[in-house]
C-alpha cells in the first residue's frame, strides 16, 4: 500500500475555521486528520504541501518513521506550524491502519483502560449567580467536572485589565464551591492573560480547597516563572495546550510544576508524540486533560487516545448549559461524529477513528480568515488573548 495523495480542507465550520486533512492510498483505504493551530491554517496547509513532496509515494503503514522523517528532514526543525502539520498526518495515518487492519486505533495504541471517557464541561463568562445556576444545569446533565471562564472575558471593546478580573473572580469561585458542593471538580481558564504576581494575588484571594485546577494562568515560555509562581499557591495547575513537542513537556514533567497535562493532540505531534507525553507523565503521576477544542476528528481521536491511556482524568468538550456541541454543527458533513452519551464518550469499536465526512460538503462553507480577539490594556497596551 503507498500513498497517493494529502488533501489539506481548511473550511469554515460552525463559528471558525478547521483543517481538515485527507490522505489516500492506492488500495482504496483513506484517513481523515486534524490540525489544530486556529487561526493560522494557510500556514499549515503549507507545510503540508511542502510534507506531501516527499510523503506520496510511502508506505502509510511505516508511521514511526515517517514521524521522525518528517520532524527530522529539515534544518528547523518542530516549531507549532510543522508539528501541527505532522499531527493531522499522523492521526491521518493511523485512521489508514486502523482500517487496514480491521481495528480501532485504541487496539493500535496498546488496547484500551475504559469504556467510557469521562468529559468536562464549560460554562461561559462569569457573571454571577447566572453562571451558578448554569453549573448545577451542568451537574444535573452527569458533570462532576466543570470549568469556569474569568470575569471580564469578553468585553465588547476588546479590553482586559487583570486586576479588575481576578478580584471579582476569586470572589465568585468561593461562593461557586459554596453553593455547589465539595463533591464537584471545579477549575478556571485564565487563558495565560495574568502574570506571576497577579496569578499569585488571585490564588490567595481564596480558601485553600476553593479551585481543584487553574488552567494556563501565565504564558508557558519561560518554565522558572511557573515554578516561582509554584512556590506561591497551592492550587493544582493544568497546563500544555499549546505544547507542540515532548521537548515542551520535560521541563514541566520533570520538575514537578503541574499536575495535570492539556494536551492537545492535534497540535503536539499527533498520537506518535502524545504517547511517549502520556508514558512520561505517568511516570511522574501527572494527569492527562486532553485539550480539544477544534472539530470530531480531533474528539474522536483524542477519545481513542484518552481510552488507551491509564493516567487520564478527563477531555475537554465544547459543551455548556444550552448547547451540547457549542459550535460543531451536528448533521450530514460528520454523519458519525462522536455523539455525548450524558456527560461521557462511549469508546467505538468501528475500524480507524470510526468517524465519516461527506467531503462533497467540504466546500459549501469554505476557508474564511478568522482573528483571535487582539485584547488591549485600557492604557492602550497589548496584552494576550
Amino acid at each position: 500500500m503507498k500513498i497517493t495523495a494529502i488533501k489539506p480542507f481548511p473550511v469554515w465550520v460552525g463559528h471558525r475555521n478547521q483543517l481538515i486533512v485527507k490522505i489516500e492510498t492506492d488500495a482504496g483505504i483513506f484517513g481523515w486528520g486534524e490540525s489544530g493551530l486556529s487561526g493560522r491554517e494557510k500556514a499549515v496547509v503549507g507545510a503540508l504541501e511542502h510534507y506531501a513532496q516527499f510523503l506520496v509515494g510511502r508506505d502509510p503503514m511505516q508511521i514511526g518513521a515517517l514521524w521522525q522523517e518528517m520532524y527530522r528532514s529539515q534544518y528547523f526543525e518542530g516549531g507549532r506550524v510543522l508539528t501541527a502539520a505532522q499531527s493531522a498526518l499522523d492521526i491521518a495515518l493511523y485512521d489508514i491502519k486502523g482500517k487496514a487492519l480491521g481495528v480501532p486505533v485504541y487496539e493500535l495504541l496498546g488496547g484500551k483502560h475504559r469504556n467510557v471517557i469521562p468529559t468536562f464541561a464549560s460554562t461561559g463568562s462569569i457573571s454571577g449567580d447566572e453562571t451558578i445556576e448554569d453549573a448545577k444545569k451542568l451537574m444535573a446533565r452527569g458533570w462532576s467536572t466543570i470549568r469556569f471562564f474569568p470575569a471580564e472575558w469578553n468585553d465588547a471593546q476588546g479590553i482586559f485589565e487583570p486586576r479588575e478580573s481576578i478580584g471579582k473572580t476569586a470572589k465568585f469561585l468561593v461562593k461557586a464551591r459554596e453553593a455547589l458542593g465539595e463533591d464537584v471538580v471545579l477549575g478556571i481558564d485564565y487563558h495565560h492573560r495574568l502574570s506571576v504576581a497577579e496569578t499569585a494575588s488571585f490564588c490567595q484571594k481564596m480558601p485553600s480547597g476553593t479551585l481543584d485546577f487553574l488552567e494556563e494562568p501565565i504564558r508557558d515560555e519561560t518554565p522558572e516563572a511557573y515554578e516561582n509562581l509554584r512556590k506561591l499557591t497551592d492550587v493544582p495547575f493544568a497546563i500544555g495546550e499549546e505544547f507542540s513537542s515532548k521537548w515542551q513537556f520535560l521541563p514541566y514533567i520533570e520538575r514537578g510544576i503541574h499536575q495535570y497535562n492539556r494536551l492537545d493532540l492535534c497540535n503536539v505531534g499527533g498520537f506518535t508524540e502524545a504517547m511517549k507525553v502520556a508514558g512520561w507523565s505517568e511516570a511522574h503521576y501527572v494527569d492527562l486533560m486532553p485539550h480539544n477544542p477544534l472539530g470530531p476528528i480531533c474528539t474522536a481521536a483524542t477519545i481513542h487516545f484518552s481510552a488507551a491511556t491509564p493516567n487520564f482524568f478527563a477531555l475537554e468538550v465544547r459543551a455548556n448549559a444550552t448547547d451540547l456541541y457549542a459550535g460543531t454543527p451536528t448533521g450530514e458533513l460528520f454523519p458519525t461524529m462522536p455523539l455525548l452519551d450524558g456527560a461521557v464518550f462511549r469508546v467505538p469499536d468501528a475500524p480507524g477513528l470510526g468517524i465519516e465526512i461527506n467531503e462533497k460538503l467540504l466546500d459549501k462553507d469554505s476557508f474564511k480568515f478568522w482573528e483571535a480577539p487582539h485584547l488591549k490594556r485600557r492604557d492602550g497596551s497589548v496584552t494576550n488573548w
